[in-house]
């Protein structure tokens, strides 16, 4: 008897989210922290394993498609709009108050990051905020894209090969040169630190992995926005069934393992995103903390300034909120979108930025003051 299509989205997803969690831990790969570093001490160091994951992911699938083999839908990322780049914006600053992205805030948190667990609760509420807004941001967003052309290589006219393998060698060429000046190693001693070189390398195999595999990248923010609704269904029940957000079903594909089409959508019960997400979400929190425990580096900080702990609620809030504004997060765009061309990822990208410059002014001046 074949197994249930959830099914193998569940072990995959999970396993996924297992070498996710264990390398990130390892490594401390925190996208947030790249762009706050670049920002508050002007080190661009973890920006350049940045471009070399997006590098290794964009040559691995370029192959992929030269194979014929299935790749995920451009139509995934949605086109690109004003609402990519004002998602990415809020998401930037969000993620830089909370101390880590939608995928860092659950390594932190398996090896023991209270900050991370008070993050982890805002995105639920920022999540769930959403739904309150969602048919006028629908409205907005859908009159405010720039076209139906969804890859860089449609508006630009010319093959997704092409445009693929003459970024992989201009943006090998700068990797090449700061490897060659010692630029991307890390000075460290710890025992079972792994170089962000590596890690990058390892986390885009895994991006490869789910591409192929799952038919989509890494994405955890429609899980967010499930359980919040969850939550919301169960303290205002009444309420929650009027909200329109959680009933149409956005999500229809066919994954690269069968031929039934499955679907999802952002309500509160078992489907095709349930089935990808949670898995990975509880597996990057399981590899974090293994990781953790086996280097004796799981530990629990309490006695932190309030101060740290409701910017932590206030940047996962916005960061779930913008997570829909977006739609979707970080690692979905930066890991997933930016390999595949996707303008609406470029268009978040842009927005990211900006955002992350606003949330590390706001971080010094009103968090970490004396």
């Amino acid at each position: 008897m074949a197994a249930h299509p959830y099914l193998i989205l569940a072990v995959i997803s999970l396993g996924l989210g297992l070498a996710a969690g264990g390398v990130m831990h390892r490594a401390d790969y925190c996208l947030a922290g790249m762009f706050r570093d670049l920002f508050l001490f002007r080190q661009s160091f973890m920006l350049r394993t940045l471009l070399l994951l997006v590098t290794a992911t964009m040559a691995c699938l370029a192959i992929a498609r030269l194979a014929g083999l299935p790749l995920p839908s451009p139509s995934l990322f949605g086109p690109p709009g004003l609402a990519n780049l004002i998602g990415g914006f809020c998401f930037g600053a969000g993620m830089v108050l909370a101390g880590g992205c939608v995928v860092g805030t659950l390594y932190k948190m398996g090896s023991g990051s209270l900050l991370s667990a008070v993050a982890f609760l805002g995105l639920l509420a920022g999540s769930a905020f959403y739904a309150e807004i969602a048919p006028g941001w629908s409205v907005f967003s859908r009159m405010t894209t720039f076209g139906p052309r969804l890859t860089l290589p449609e508006w630009l006219g010319l093959p997704p090969a092409l445009v693929s393998f003459a970024l992989v060698v201009v943006f090998s060429a700068g990797l090449v040169r700061w490897r060659r000046d010692g630029g991307l190693v890390r000075s460290a001693r710890a025992e079972g630190y792994l170089q962000p070189w590596l890690a990058a390398l390892l986390l885009a195999l895994v991006v490869v992995v789910s591409d192929l595999t799952v038919g989509m990248p890494l994405g955890v923010t429609t899980a967010y926005a499930k359980l919040g609704g969850y939550l919301e269904s169960l303290v205002a029940p009444r309420h929650f069934a009027t909200l329109a957000f959680y009933h149409p079903q956005g999500l229809s594909y066919v994954p690269p393992f069968t031929s039934a089409s499955l679907h999802g959508g952002a309500a509160p019960q078992l489907d095709a995103l349930a089935a990808i997400q949670f898995p990975l979400i509880f597996g990057i929190f399981l590899g974090a903390a293994i990781s953790a425990m086996r280097l004796r580096e799981f530990r629990i900080y309490v006695k932190l300034p309030p101060r740290q702990f409701l910017s932590a609620f206030i940047g996962g809030a916005v960061m779930g909120l913008a997570s829909r504004l977006a739609p979707s997060c970080n690692v979905w765009h930066l890991l997933g979108g930016l390999p595949l061309l996707a303008a609406s990822s470029v268009l978040f990208l842009a927005g990211l930025f900006p955002g992350a410059w606003l949330g590390s002014r706001l971080l010094t001046r009103w968090v970490l003051c004396a």
